[in-house]
């Protein structure tokens, strides 16, 4: 059930992997039932399935009875359930506990969802599936934005350091692993499009000086670039928020072929001199463009810049919904085509449809990946305090029996040694590619602002600070740069504070009416009636300094993070931010809502 491994054009193996995927998405099914089988039986007789299935037989057992067997008898587990596991092969336990195959590689979430980084385990598999995915999706682009065979790509990606665990693994994020692997080169051989930039300005370890390097040749092949991508949006508006700054000293460095003294990494340094070389047209050319571009608050600075560039591509769901529309800003014409769905657990799905703005895209789930079930979610009343989220949970199903426009969470068993493991998502069947299903991503399932009653996710949080935002901008003319959000239980009544980083002036009156606006918009029942009897307090408003944000990034990348998979937490209890966030803050506003 793997593509075909052809050699040839980029065109014969577009061809050749999509025809992979339309076949097993015709019978994704069965498929599933049979990945399922393929994962038992490579993983039979380790410790934690021998807890749940010892002593069974499945030789010569059904692969359907075989799956109804496995999920009745395995229980549904969460991350803290396999922990204990993963910590003894970190340790060097070398009995199979969770998986046969080998495991020398442990990758690292990226923590910025609950503050703390998880060990996953990385296996050939996961380079191989990553691959597959990359070149699965790059072959659905191709169809809607033919680009050059030989061209370039734009790519601000990012390694962070690896380290050893205490039983001598190598340990680090999935795209650490990825870039450092045969499976990236392999892809660029595939595509026939090569990044800008070499291995040591992708692996550095200074954000910054990788960033400077990437734009540097991004811009000396900027006639060759087809499109810019990044893992995450966030990454993306970073890099150009930082060109508007470093622009000239990029023009001076491909006019004399030199480059800044700000770049001190040895590695660096040798690999881009070894690639540049004086080249004054051009950089006439781009100061030119830049000078004009700053008149215009570098509108369309992507296109002016990389005339040749075709879309643009990252993560641009779930919390980097919030940087589109400056990514817009600096796209201009150009599309943005949002990148694949998955996690450190295990790829999920492609985006087959790249024509579809990021607010409609969708995710074909590739059934060779992992098996996936789906338990079905139902929105509370919102009259109990009791609950964990505004979620009821049913029983989990396969992907045969999901219907569409019914919300889930994703559960995964993998071939890395993950069984029944719930992921945290929440996803909508929107339709089916063939027979399998194509999800919408929701949001998180952990819930993360509440004081008592109250009860509002990320999703909620997005769309109040939407409304504020776009308050702001109709009456100030002023961009919302970043925000994260605090649930304050330390005074009585508790209450919730918004963190907002702005870009321009704007008066007090108009940030008083954005907190209101804010306060009023949470529509959770909870929030309503306990802002109505004073139980919760008036809803906080915290503006910080220019630049606060990247201080919060370079907090999770001194902290082992990297940039590549770096999210800005959209609400905290991490002592460490908050200190920055209250360090920061220079004027702090109070709703007048339900006075």
């Amino acid at each position: 059930m793997e593509p075909k491994n052809t050699n040839g054009s980029s065109r014969s193996y577009e061809h050749d992997i999509i025809g992979w995927f339309e076949d097993i998405s015709k019978k994704a099914g069965q498929v599933q039932t049979e990945t399922l089988r393929r994962i038992l039986e490579l993983n039979w007789g380790v410790e934690y399935l021998n807890k749940w299935l010892g002593g069974i037989n499945i030789q010569d057992m059904d692969a359907s009875a075989l799956e109804s067997l496995y999920t009745s008898l395995v229980p549904l587990a969460s991350h803290a359930d396999l922990e204990p596991y993963i910590s003894r092969i970190a340790d060097g336990d070398t009995v199979p506990l969770l998986t046969k195959q080998p495991i020398t590689l442990l990758s690292l979430s990226s923590g910025t969802t609950d503050g703390r980084q998880k060990f996953v385990p990385f296996t050939d598999h996961s380079a191989r599936t990553t691959l597959q995915i990359f070149s699965l999706a790059a072959a659905y682009r191709s169809r809607v934005y033919p680009t050059r065979e030989g061209g370039r790509i734009l790519e601000f990606i990012y390694s962070s350091k690896q380290f050893k665990t205490k039983g001598g693994l190598t340990a680090g994020t999935a795209t650490t692993h990825y870039y450092a692997s045969e499976e990236f080169k392999i892809k660029q051989e595939k595509t026939k499009c090569f990044t800008c930039s070499p291995q040591e300005v992708i692996s550095g370890g200074d954000y910054k000086q990788s960033t400077y390097c990437h734009l540097l040749l991004g811009l000396f092949f900027c006639d060759q670039v087809e499109f810019i991508t990044s893992t995450f949006a966030y990454s993306i508006v970073q890099a150009f928020t930082s060109f508007e700054d470093v622009w000239r000293d990029i023009c001076s460095d491909i006019k004399h072929g030199t480059l800044s003294e700000r770049i001190n990494l040895a590695k660096m340094r040798k690999a881009v001199l070894s690639i540049i070389s004086p080249n004054p047209s051009l950089a006439s050319k781009i100061e030119e463009n830049c000078k004009e571009l700053e008149t215009q608050n570098w509108l369309g600075l992507i296109t002016k810049l990389w005339p040749n560039s075709k879309y643009v591509y990252s993560i641009m769901t779930g919390s980097m919904q919030h940087y589109l529309q400056k990514l817009r800003h600096y796209a201009g014409s150009l599309p943005l085509v949002s990148a694949d769905y998955g996690s450190t657990e295990s790829w999920i799905g492609a985006n087959v449809d790249p024509y579809l703005p990021p607010e409609d895209v969708t995710f074909a789930v590739i059934p060779t990946f992992s098996y996936y079930e789906f338990m079905p979610l139902y929105r509370e009343n919102h009259d109990c305090g009791s609950a964990i989220d505004d979620f009821i949970e049913d029983e989990p199903v396969p992907l045969s029996k999901v219907k569409i426009g019914q919300e889930y969470e994703i559960v995964l068993t993998t071939f890395t040694g993950l069984y029944r493991c719930r992921l945290g998502d929440v996803v909508e069947v929107a339709g089916f590619h063939n027979g399998t299903p194509k999800l919408n991503f929701i949001c998180r399932r952990k819930l993360i602002l509440t004081i008592n009653i109250d009860k509002n996710t990320e999703k909620d949080l997005q769309l109040v600070v939407e409304k504020g935002s776009q308050l702001l901008m109709s009456k100030a003319r002023a961009e919302l740069v970043d925000f994260t959000s605090h649930a304050e239980l330390e005074t009585q009544p508790g209450h919730y504070i918004i963190y907002w980083e702005i870009k321009g002036d704007v008066e007090e009156e108009v940030l008083g009416e954005c907190c209101k606006k804010m306060d009023a918009s949470f529509v959770d029942h909870g929030y309503v009636v306990s802002r109505r009897t004073k139980s919760i307090g008036p809803l906080e408003l915290c503006i910080v300094k220019t630049g606060t944000f990247k201080k919060i990034l370079e907090y999770f990348i001194g902290n082992g993070a990297a940039l590549s998979q770096f999210k800005t937490p959209r609400c905290t209890s991490n002592h460490g931010l908050l200190k920055i966030l209250s360090g920061s803050t220079i004027k702090r506003l109070y709703s007048t809502a339900y006075s």
